[in-house]
């Protein structure tokens, strides 16, 4: 699957047509930013830029246009934690780059260089209305490190890669227990040993390990000085109160990556500005870490001020399939729980950036931001509602995929009438 050519990108990417100063008009403008929802919104685009938002706002003279009809006009949907581009197939091991397997790699494994630029996958979530994403590595071989997700912007489909240490990801609770050597309380104890060598190597400390350990511990620099997250997936409300307590003793910056018992450490998780990225489809136990499992979390954590984005698993499926209206659906079923709807979609657009540290405006619609939206033909957190049209960096995509064109080869025709 892997080194497709430029030309079978751009047929299921982005059209490589030059930016250009543009205009949507008539749009139900759904902001994600404190301006709200603007009706009948004019969005001027400059360059790949949003030049201004305003109701009725007037389109310069020159300036092609289109009218959006009154349809909902959303930013591009981000993908807080997915594992699209680095799985092809399920049945096929070899596509499969989402972790390290076997050896010492840890905290230096970046997976960004596991993406493959034509996967099919990314192809999908782009004609779906995602324009950005973090990716994650899947637990160690050994450890409780995994290595650095990366964050990805679909705009140019050669070169998704935005940045490639986003966030150092680390196990806790049972995913972790194996890998912590069988308490779940040994976690932090290897995590606070592997930063203390850290900082002694930082310092100009000796190391008598291998090449590979000391690049794991040299890996875990950025984290140190905060320029990236400690992201822990953690489940169980022990775990989350560890890993906040462990951060606030390391001075790190922290994200949960699952919490299915956040909502038991809301007031602990917003005092310390911990954000979220939850499962809206966590409503029953799977295990012991997920007990306290229930549909409402979502609306409970925002409810207490704690920045939330979600990450739609199915299972394992939907991480690298079908994202965009995993996503959708996922934010659905938290509005149907109690979060307001704003909230919902500002959890697909804006907040992931945000969580992840991404700076310019990625997921608003507002004056100098990314020209990354979408035009639906309904409620877009109505799972039966589609994209009439993507733009990323100002450019109209095609929506063409395999699976669009597989459809079109084998549907069988409308019959005809009499």
């Amino acid at each position: 699957m892997k080194g497709r050519l430029a030309a079978l990108l751009l047929a299921f990417g982005a059209a490589p047509a030059a930016a250009e100063s543009w205009a949507i008009t008539g749009a139900r403008a759904h902001t994600a930013t404190s301006q709200g929802t603007i009706e009948d919104a004019t969005i001027l685009i400059r360059d790949g830029t949003i030049v201004s938002v305003a109701s009725g706002g007037a389109v310069p003279a020159g300036t092609r246009s289109r009218s959006a009809g009154g349809r909902n006009v959303t930013p591009a949907l981000a993908a807080a934690a997915t594992q699209i581009g680095l799985s092809d197939l399920g049945s096929a091991p070899e596509s499969d780059d989402r972790r390290i397997r076997s050896g010492p790699l840890g905290a230096a494994f970046i997976v960004a260089d596991s993406v493959d630029p034509g996967s099919l996958t990314l192809a999908l979530a782009r004609a779906d209305g995602v324009g950005h994403a973090f990716v994650f590595p899947g637990p160690p071989a050994q450890g409780v490190i995994s290595g650095y997700g990366a964050w990805l912007s679909l705009a140019d489909p050669a070169a998704p890669v935005a940045q490639e240490q986003a966030a150092l990801v680390a196990v806790a609770g049972i995913l972790a227990t194996d890998l912590a050597g069988g308490s779940r309380g040994a976690v932090w104890t290897q995590l606070r040993i592997a930063l203390e060598e850290a900082r002694r190597l930082r310092a100009g400390g000796r190391f008598d390990g291998s090449a590979v350990e000391r690049a794991n511990h040299e890996a875990l620099l950025p984290l140190l000085e905060r320029r990236v997250p400690l992201a822990v997936m953690a489940q169980r409300e022990a775990d989350i109160r560890g890993a906040a307590a462990f951060a606030r003793e390391q001075g790190l910056r922290l994200v949960i990556l699952g919490g299915a018992e956040a909502w038991r450490a809301a007031d602990l998780l917003a005092a310390q500005r911990v954000a979220v990225v939850l499962d809206p489809l966590d409503d029953l136990p799977t295990s012991l870490d997920t007990i306290g499992a229930r549909p409402d979390n979502a609306a409970r954590l925002a409810a207490a001020g704690v920045e939330i984005a979600f990450s739609v698993s199915a299972q394992g499926v939907w991480l690298s399939y079908n994202v965009g209206p995993g996503l959708r659906t996922g934010a659905g079923l938290a509005v149907a729980n109690g979060l307001p709807h704003d909230r919902a979609l500002r959890a697909i657009t804006a907040a992931p950036a945000r969580i992840w540290g991404i700076a310019g405006g990625i997921g608003e619609l507002r004056p100098g931001a990314p020209a990354d939206l979408v035009i639906w033909d309904g409620d877009p957190l109505e799972p039966a509602s589609a994209p009439v049209s993507v733009i990323l960096a100002g450019r109209e995509i095609s929506l063409v995929t395999r699976q669009t064109l597989l459809r079109d080869r084998y549907a069988p025709a409308t019959p005809r009438t009499p």
